[in-house]
Order: C-alpha cells, then sequence, then structure tokens
C-alpha cells in the first residue's frame, strides 16, 4: 500500500481555472465567495432523465477491481471469494465464472482472448476464449499490475519480481522478459506502434518496446510516482502522485515532456475521448482537468469533491466513479460541466467501462457489486 504525505504543498496561482458559471437547477445550491483573487464554487445538480443507474446483483460476492469489454461480453476480475470471474452479455444478468482464486488485478481483451493477470497464485495467468471458460497459464510469481494487448501480443507488467516484464502472443505460452529497469511499474498502454509503461520508483520511470521483448529506459520528465499511461490524438500522457508537474507528455514514448496540472492533486485515472483528455483526482479543489491537446491542462470542478478512482468515455458521455460519498458518480457531455449521479447503492466503486451501449462499474463491497447506465 502506498503512503501519500497530505500536507504535500499544493501548487496555485498558476494554473489555468476554467471561469466559474453559477447556475440554478432544481435542488442546485451556488454559492461564490470572492477573497481577493480566490474563487469557490459547490455546485450540485439533480440527475436528468435517463442518467438512473441501476443496481444489478453481483454473480458472487467479491472484491471486483478491474472490468473490460469484448466479443460482445463484459468480464469483471475479483481479488478474493469463492468465484473471482464473472460475466454479462448485457451487464445486467452475471454469470460466476470458475477460477483460481488469486489476486486477480487486471483484465483486458484481444484477439479473440480474454486474458487476466494476477499479484499472487500459482498460476498468475488466465485465458479464456468466451469468458465462461477459463485456463490457468504458468507465469513467473511476480506481483503483476497491469495488462495490455498491440500488434498481435499481450504485455503485462509487475511491481516486482526477477523479470517485471512478461509476453504472449496467444495468451498461452508466457516469456518473461528484462524490464530496462527494475522498478516498481504500475500502467501499460500501447499506441502508435510501441508499448508504453510508467512507474513510481527507479532511475527512469518510463520504459519502451516495439515488439514486448527488448525495452529501453526512457527518462521521465520528473521523478514522480507515475500512476496511469494512456494514448490518444497521436500523445501519450501520463498523470502521477505529489510532484512539482503531475503531467507529462510524449508523442514518440521517448522524449517526455513535463506538463504543468492543472492543480497539484493526486491523479488517479486519465482517458481520452472525443479530442479531449480528461483526468480525475482523489482530492483538490478542482478534481477534473482537460486538454484538448495533452499541453495545455484547464481545471474544471468536479460535480462533487469525491475520491474519484476511474474514469471511462463511450457514446458521447464521461463517466467517473468514487468510492465513497452521496454521489459516487458523475457524468460529462464535453469534459467540462459535470454533473451528479446517484449511484446504484454507495459502494466501493472501483472501475468503469463503456461496451455494447452500457457503461459498466464494479465494486470492492456491498449488497450489488455491479450497476449499469445504458447510454
Amino acid at each position: 500500500m502506498q503512503v501519500v504525505d497530505e500536507n504535500h504543498t499544493r501548487a496555485s496561482g498558476q494554473h489555468v481555472v476554467r471561469s466559474v458559471r453559477s447556475r440554478l437547477a432544481i435542488g442546485s445550491i451556488a454559492v461564490i465567495a470572492v477573497f481577493g483573487v480566490l474563487v469557490w464554487c459547490t455546485t450540485s445538480t439533480i440527475a436528468a432523465p435517463g442518467d438512473t443507474w441501476t443496481p444489478q446483483t453481483a454473480a458472487a460476492p467479491g472484491f471486483w477491481n478491474s472490468v473490460t469489454y469484448g466479443n460482445g461480453l463484459f468480464v469483471a476480475v475479483s481479488n478474493a471469494g469463492a468465484h473471482q470471474v464473472m460475466t454479462s452479455p448485457d451487464g445486467n444478468t452475471w454469470t460466476a465464472r470458475t477460477a483460481e482464486p488469486n489476486y486477480w488485478a487486471s483484465v483486458t481483451y484481444g484477439n479473440g482472448l480474454f486474458v487476466a493477470v494476477s499479484n499472487a497464485g500459482a498460476h498468475q495467468v488466465m485465458t479464456s476464449p468466451d469468458g465462461n471458460t477459463w485456463t490457468a497459464r504458468t507465469a513467473e510469481p511476480n506481483y503483476w499490475a497491469s495488462v495490455t494487448y498491440g500488434n498481435g501480443l499481450f504485455v503485462a507488467v509487475s511491481f516486482a519480481g526477477a523479470h517485471r516484464v512478461m509476453t504472449s502472443p496467444d495468451g498461452i505460452t508466457w516469456t518473461a522478459q528484462a524490464a530496462a529497469e527494475p522498478n516498481s511499474w504500475h500502467s501499460v498502454t500501447y499506441g502508435n506502434r510501441l508499448f508504453v509503461a510508467v512507474s513510481s520508483d527507479g532511475a527512469h520511470h518510463v520504459m519502451t518496446s516495439p515488439d514486448g521483448i527488448t525495452w529501453t529506459a526512457q527518462t521521465a520528465a520528473e521523478p514522480n510516482y507515475w500512476h496511469a499511461v494512456t494514448y490518444g490524438n497521436g500523445l501519450f500522457v501520463a498523470v502521477s502522485y505529489p510532484a512539482d508537474h503531475f503531467v507529462m507528455t510524449s508523442p514518440d514514448g521517448i522524449t517526455w515532456t513535463a506538463q504543468a496540472a492543472a492543480e497539484a492533486n493526486y491523479w488517479a485515472s486519465v482517458t481520452y475521448g472525443n479530442g479531449l483528455f480528461v483526468a480525475v483526482s482523489n482530492d483538490g479543489v478542482h478534481q477534473v482537468m482537460t486538454s484538448p491537446d495533452g499541453f495545455t491542462w484547464t481545471a474544471e470542478s468536479a460535480a462533487e469533491p469525491k475520491h474519484w478512482k476511474s474514469v471511462a468515455y463511450g457514446n458521447g458521455m464521461f463517466v467517473a466513479v468514487s468510492n465513497a460519498g452521496a454521489h459516487q458518480v458523475m457524468t460529462s457531455p464535453d469534459g467540462f460541466t459535470w454533473t451528479a449521479q446517484a449511484a446504484a447503492e454507495p459502494n466501493y466503486w472501483e472501475s468503469v467501462a463503456y461496451g455494447n451501449g452500457s457503461f459498466v462499474a464494479v465494486s470492492y463491497a456491498g449488497a450489488h457489486q455491479v450497476m449499469t447506465l445504458a447510454h
């Protein structure tokens, strides 16, 4: 578990903050107080019709922490429980699947196959062609944190171990690869014919590979706790926990440039959609920031101050989920104006994905650990 310094000095006064536009709606309260140059605004908006989340019964109680969509099916994995995989064709009706009882951390889909990786267990990879029948695969016993697919190859990265990268062309046979450095690799993505992974420590916090086999250490813009990386519109974008700059960008994955985040927050998740990068944060005055180009970031008012965990984009809408608070979902058609939505239940919502006309979120705890929104 990471330890963060909540007394970390907040950068201020040098970032662009979108003008506050107060508006009155049913059940809304807008308060604006001006002290010198500081403007504070809190807005709560009732969800519009059609924005209602529906609780769904998880196939089994578990610590559901990752969900993906592929080949007409949602697949979620858990780090505990009798059944640690569940599937659904529509996000509504879920079926428990038998899997080896490991700490499953990440799941992806590629080349007709679902692949999940685990932090622990006898076998730390499992695969399924249909989401129903899962087969354990042999992998080096490391702390596998993230898996992706690109250019005909599955690539997973690890927090620890002798080898912190493994690859497979088919998801079945896995080969340990030497990471560029023995760092705590948190996230890996693929874009522009390149795999890019980011780390929370080490001399270099970025490594790249054109083939997933040979990895090259790249100098991060700053030695930060890089937590997540994504690719969109010809640009890699990574976000970080406390540091001088909380964003770095690269057009090629090799040369990275520090970018001033809109606020010095704990940025947890970043996505790209509709010509816009959107990141959400665990804390801060503004817990959303947006950028059309990855370089200039603008602070946006989150619908409510929550511990926002994950953000996704689908069919003209951004959706973020939180693990606490009165409203644990917020939505935005443009990334700028966010509306608080009542979660189906006040659970520890961990991950959200979009597919087949619906958003699906999964939770660590609660009576119902799945909720859906048709959109």
